[in-house]
């Protein structure tokens, strides 16, 4: 495969934008957290609706109750939940959160969410293009089983030491966080990948030139978010 040198400075130019964002987004209060994931919201619900309006034997124009019910679900309540991760606003889990630094801990939180699922798509792909022969579904004939359970794994074991590696008490919560995030962003991958094959795209927006759009990016971590708020909303 030839080499372009245009497409991959467009792509690593918007991904350094992306990282820059995200980092703004993420580190510098739980105020600009929630306008990150606000911009995420309002962004991923257009492209949604764009999706499900090229679906087969739907109008192009017009909303349905099933894509305001289906948005709000893979959507709007996801994003609700992360921004309670980070700020506790609807109250859900004890302030002390085994941490003496209660905003410490919660950015601690949802970064090991993120992070936890950067590196399983990161492993998944490395693992996958050396070792991978098994397809894991039709829906996205690139994935392989054994880039799954790789990246799956290496998410855990690199999340465990690192929670080790900065004295984190509770070690084995970091394991689990990662687990959930590497199996259920799995699962919205493959879903978000449904979506784009029925509405016949190849992907759900071009906000991020030679990266794709919202969903794109933050499909497993609408699928990864609410699983991650329960164990926290049962473990703490």
């Amino acid at each position: 495969m030839a080499f372009h040198w245009q497409t991959f400075r467009t792509r690593a130019l918007t991904a350094i934008v992306f990282v820059a964002v995200m980092a703004a987004g993420l580190f510098i209060n739980a105020a600009t957290f929630v306008g990150l994931f606000t911009i995420v919201h309002f962004g991923a619900w257009a492209e949604f609706l764009r999706l499900r309006r090229s679906f087969p034997g739907r109008s192009s124009t017009g909303i349905t109750a099933g894509d305001i019910i289906g948005g709000l679900l893979y959507i709007t309540l996801p994003i609700l939940l992360l921004c309670d991760l980070r700020t506790n606003f609807l109250g859900t889990t004890r302030e002390e959160m085994a941490f003496s630094d209660y905003d410490g801990a919660r950015l601690t939180l949802v970064c090991g969410l993120i992070f936890s699922i950067w590196i399983n798509d990161t492993m998944a792909y490395i693992v996958g293009s050396l070792i991978g022969k098994t397809p894991l579904s039709p829906i996205s004939p690139k994935k392989t089983w054994e880039g799954t359970v790789g990246g799956a794994l290496l998410a855990v074991v690199v999340m465990t030491l690192l929670a080790v590696w900065v004295g984190f008490p509770e070690w084995y919560h970091a394991a689990a966080i990662s687990a959930i995030a590497a199996v259920t962003g799995t699962i919205g991958d493959l879903f978000e990948s449904k979506l784009k094959r029925t509405a016949g795209v190849k992907d759900s927006g071009n906000f991020m030139p030679g990266h794709g759009g919202f969903l794109d990016r933050f499909d497993s971590l609408l699928f990864a978010a609410p699983c991650v708020w329960l164990y926290v909303l049962l473990a703490f």
